[in-house]
């Protein structure tokens, strides 16, 4: 399992894309566009889409697909019991190899909503 801070990992991947991303800002505004139209509502929900897009990052074994998807399914509303049913399918289609990001991504959903809850005062 990844040993991963998912969220410096992300921040650690914006910041080495900057540069990218001006050199090649017209494929980079090209993906973000199709990102933004997949990622859209309709027939399939924004969430569940999301569901998908963190399978296969689980399956393809991208460490930040599955930072990346992870907080977008937190500000989604996803709950644990969502996460875990369909990392259990992703298991399922990508055996042992899966099962070790889908533990990666157990990491990345707890380390993310705990940054995220609120604090007792």
């Amino acid at each position: 399992m990844s040993t991963f801070a998912h969220q410096a990992l992300i921040r650690d991947i914006n910041t080495s894309l900057k540069p990218f991303r001006s050199s090649q800002s017209e494929a980079m505004k090209g993906f973000a566009q199709l990102a933004q139209a997949s990622m859209a509502e309709g027939a399939i929900s924004a969430k569940h889409k999301e569901l998908i897009a963190l399978a296969i990052g689980v399956t393809q074994k991208c460490s930040g697909c599955i930072g990346f998807h992870v907080k977008a399914l937190l500000k989604l509303g996803t709950t644990r019991q969502e996460l875990d049913e369909m990392l259990a399918i992703a298991v399922y289609m990508g055996g042992g190899p899966a099962l070790m990001y889908a533990a990666e991504a157990v990491h990345a959903w707890e380390e993310m909503s705990a940054a995220a809850a609120p604090t007792a005062v």
